[in-house]
């Protein structure tokens, strides 16, 4: 007689660093044979366009630059995302945020253009943040105060924010000088980021925050209440900590390093205000920060792999003449093989043979 047999996922132990490393190097190569697959059905040579890939991230100093420029929103982002998912809080909202940010900052940016650079690029940090912090809080506040889901809310308002940019751009901020167009005024020079080594200096301010934010998560007590909370919320009511307190200042932090990215993104990158400020960034960087364990300085290096992917897989589209869509499907597969490995990283299956209602279990 043939029993049934049931396949259950269940957690594992912490695995070592040797193993888990050895899973996702595994998941690399089988992403990479399964994308050469795709790649020859395009009668293409799977070793020269991996190699286009790395040329078109890196290959020159522009090449180079623009990555790094991409790299910089998903860095900050990411690092503000992390801070909400180590306390579980599941901040989706980084696209409202950011669309929020990007607006204070644009607000001060047009309407205090005759102050000096340091003064309002100060200013519009300060407000960038501010308001990214604020939209945060709402969700942060339902949460704390009725138990809302904050996955829905955050979520939800995200399109409230990118809606009210539409309206303004269409609007009332739409420039007079567009010739009909629905588009912002530029920014005065002075409200525009200088830049460094030919990159705006938002990629010193990621760098900033990547140190900064691991200093705070992992060396400071209001970072250790973040991370009991994350861990058991009885713990930490039992510990003393103040958890509305908490949940609310580390989703103001949060949000405001979303803003922050809004700042940087309309002042260093469009030097203006449009409802493409985000790029998709606040939805992305839960896939980089995921990847990174939520740990700062690998979500430096995730961030910038990613941008190298995007990068590369844009300079692919030119090089061979392929549509965006099959470049997007290369990305796509990498991402697949990349995030499944982390479930195997975390979990095993168990084979289950059932007999007469009785579960006999044995571990593959």
């Amino acid at each position: 007689m043939i029993m049934p047999i049931t396949i259950h996922a269940i957690k594992k132990s912490e695995p070592s660093n040797l193993k888990a490393a050895a899973i996702r190097i595994g998941a690399i190569v089988l992403a990479l044979i399964t994308s050469s697959l795709f790649i020859l059905l395009l009668d293409l040579n799977p070793v020269n366009v991996y190699v286009k890939m790395v040329q078109g991230a890196f290959g020159s100093a522009y090449r180079a630059r623009e990555t790094i420029v991409k790299a910089i929103p998903l860095v900050i982002t990411s690092l503000g995302i992390g801070i909400a998912f180590k306390m579980q809080f599941w901040n989706i909202g980084g696209e409202g945020q950011i669309a929020m940010g990007a607006f204070a900052a644009s607000f001060v940016a047009l309407n205090m253009s005759d102050l000096s650079k340091p003064v309002l690029l100060l200013l519009m940090i300060f407000a960038g943040m501010l308001a990214g912090g604020l939209w945060a809080l709402i969700p942060a506040f339902f949460k704390a105060q009725w138990g809302t889901n904050e996955t829905i809310v955050t979520l939800m308002m995200n399109y409230i924010a990118l809606k009210w940019i539409m309206y303004l751009q269409y609007g009332p901020w739409r420039d007079p000088k567009s010739m009909g167009f629905p588009k912002i005024a530029s920014f005065a020079e002075n409200a525009i980021l200088p830049k460094l080594f030919g990159v705006h200096i938002g990629w010193v301010i990621a760098l900033f925050l990547v140190v900064a934010i691991y200093i705070f998560l992992n060396h400071t007590k209001k970072g250790y209440e973040i991370a009991v909370i994350g861990e058991s919320i009885n713990t930490a009511r039992y510990a003393g900590i103040n958890i509305k307190k908490t949940i609310l200042v580390a989703i103001l932090l949060s949000g405001g390093l979303c803003g922050l990215v809004g700042m940087i993104q309309a002042s260093g990158v469009n030097n203006t205000l449009s409802v493409e400020v985000t790029g998709g960034v606040g939805y992305t960087a839960i896939i980089t920060a995921w990847l990174a364990a939520l740990s700062a300085p690998v979500i430096l290096l995730v961030s910038i792999l990613f941008a190298a992917l995007v990068e590369g897989g844009s300079y692919i589209q030119t090089a061979f003449g392929i549509p965006q869509s099959a470049a997007q499907i290369l990305q796509g597969i990498i991402l697949f093989f990349v995030l499944g490995s982390e479930f195997f990283v975390k979990y095993k299956f168990v084979f289950v043979k059932r007999q007469q209602n009785t579960l006999k279990k044995e571990v593959q």
